[in-house]
């Protein structure tokens, strides 16, 4: 015998009628991602509408005017202006530290040149008396060393002092006879004692002289 149907089993299909449309199913992303993605372009055309509406503002606030850009001007020639005179003022200042350098060191090396010459000038003072004893003979061992040594002082700007009838000079001469004399009408050298050296505008020894002076 077969089993009849129960009355109250519900039929899907009875249940939704003729007129009640079948719902289609969503398609493509999760309502949650559609949702996120509507927010999304709702916040964009937010900001678009925000930047379109101050836009207008930002723009006004950029702009310069002629006094504005007048100034910015007068300020950018001043800053070069400055630079300038800051960098001639730094070029002025090496050159005069280069120039006091050079001077430094020509001074000091003729300071040590004076001094070794200072130290032999008494070997010079014994040729010259040698000399004038007739001691050098021309071509002997001693008149060859004193020409090369006066030749090597020469060379390195030693310059003697105190010439006979030239006048007194208190800075070159140093008086060790005064002698009255009516031939003269300022104070004369007579006679050179011991001559002196000077190098360059260095005096290393001054000329030891007899002075004529004006009959009083």
């Amino acid at each position: 015998m077969a089993a009849k149907p129960k009355d109250d089993a519900v039929d899907p299909e009875k249940d939704r009628g003729p007129d009640k449309p079948e719902k289609p199913e969503s398609k493509g992303k999760p309502k949650a991602e559609q949702v996120d993605a509507a927010d999304s372009a709702d916040s964009a055309d937010s900001a678009d509408e925000l930047v379109e509406a101050e836009g207008p503002d930002v723009e006004t606030s950029t702009d310069l005017s002629d006094d504005d850009l007048a100034l910015l001007e007068e300020a950018g020639r001043d800053l070069v202006a400055e630079y300038r005179d800051v960098a001639a003022r730094a070029q002025a200042e090496l050159k005069n530290f280069r120039t006091r350098v050079e001077r430094d060191r020509a001074a000091n090396r003729e300071a040590v040149i004076a001094e070794v010459i200072r130290s032999l000038i008494p070997a010079i003072d014994d040729l010259d008396r040698a000399e004038a004893h007739g001691d050098l003979v021309e071509g002997s061992p001693l008149a060859i060393v004193a020409q090369k040594l006066r030749g090597g002082f020469e060379r390195y700007g030693l310059r003697s002092v105190g010439e006979k009838g030239e006048p007194f000079d208190p800075s070159l001469h140093e008086a060790i006879v005064q002698l009255y004399s009516p031939d003269v009408t300022v104070n004369t050298v007579a006679e050179v004692i011991e001559p002196g050296y000077a190098l360059g505008d260095r005096l290393i020894r001054p000329a030891k002289v007899a002075v004529s002076v004006p009959q009083p």
